[in-house]
């Protein structure tokens, strides 16, 4: 049996619907923070958070692929587990960091259109 085919079947789906998961998530969660920092201007945070989507997905789906290949020998099931665990986790850990990377930037762009609004009303 090729364990690293077994590997690339189950690692390729569950990265991508992880991915699509989390881009789904930020996507609908997003768009308030999004009005919110562009003054209620829904067109022009669609389209931000379209772009930031597109760009979510690359990114991640890139990485993926580019570590799809698997450089040590895989000769047995477990194995194939282990290498997926290390594989699938990675991705895990990446898609939280890039989730709490996007909050931050959120935040710190709500927090500046806040300050401005202040600064500007005042």
């Amino acid at each position: 049996m090729n364990y690293h085919l077994l590997v690339y079947l189950v690692y390729l789906p569950v990265t991508v619907l992880l991915t699509v998961w989390v881009a789904r998530t930020l996507f609908k969660n997003g768009r308030l923070f999004l009005i919110d920092i562009f003054h209620g201007n829904e067109q022009l945070a669609d389209s931000v958070n379209k772009l930031l989507l597109t760009g979510f997905y690359l990114i991640n789906i890139g990485y993926a692929t580019l570590t799809l290949r698997s450089a040590e020998a895989i000769t047995s099931y477990q194995q194939s587990v282990e290498t997926l665990s290390i594989k699938v986790g990675t991705i895990i850990l990446i898609l939280g960091g890039m989730h709490f990377f996007n909050l931050y930037v959120f935040y710190k762009l709500r927090h500046r259109a806040q300050e401005y609004a202040r600064a500007y009303h005042s």
